[in-house]
């Protein structure tokens, strides 16, 4: 069986990575890093991202009646300008905290809280993960290269060569219609 062109057991194992058995860690703080490429994106189906390298720090704080998880992303997604299609690696920087508690039932609806039922020993953050990198992506994608002036493109040439040339449509007072200075007059004349 195949999912989004991998095949289920490659799937299977890639989720598995991001799976946290919690129920044989000792109380108090452990460490989990992880490496997010194009394969992890793959079983979302998302495609927006040309290439990815980011690394996930995770810090888990398991208490005796919670576990806080905080996340933390840094590296780059490289993605197509908005503007000129072209591709750049754009800068990810950011974190998250959850908070997991154990109740009667599961329920997600608060997004930095997450309840689990009491027998549960495991948690998967793949989820939070993508989360975390896709929310860290402006949503106005601009080549760093426009900004500071130094992409040179052909669409940004053609971009420039139709937009409206500033200071060429002014006309002096003698080209204006007579008419409407008169209708100046009657703002002024209050």
């Amino acid at each position: 069986m195949y999912i989004c062109g991998l095949k289920m057991s490659v799937v299977m194992k890639v989720l598995k990575e991001y799976t946290i058995q919690f129920i044989g860690l000792k109380e108090g703080e452990h460490s989990f890093e992880y490496n997010i490429n194009n394969t992890f994106f793959q079983i979302f189906e998302y495609d927006e991202f040309n290439e990815i390298d980011v690394k996930i720090n995770l810090k888990l704080i398991k208490k005796s009646t919670l576990l806080e998880l905080y996340f933390n992303a840094s590296g780059y997604v490289n993605v197509n300008c908005d503007l000129t299609n072209e591709p750049y690696n754009q800068k990810i920087k950011d974190e998250f905290k959850l908070v997991v508690k154990f109740g009667a039932e599961y329920n997600d609806d608060n997004e930095d809280i997450l309840i689990i039922p009491h027998g549960e020993y495991e948690i998967n953050i793949a989820q939070y993960i993508y989360e975390l990198i896709i929310l860290a992506v402006p949503a106005k994608r601009v080549h760093p290269g426009i900004e500071d002036g130094t992409l040179n493109s052909d669409i940004l040439s053609k971009l420039e060569e139709l937009s409206p040339k500033q200071g060429t449509d002014k006309k002096t007072s003698e080209e204006i219609d007579p008419r409407w200075n008169n209708l100046k007059k009657l703002l002024t004349d209050k």
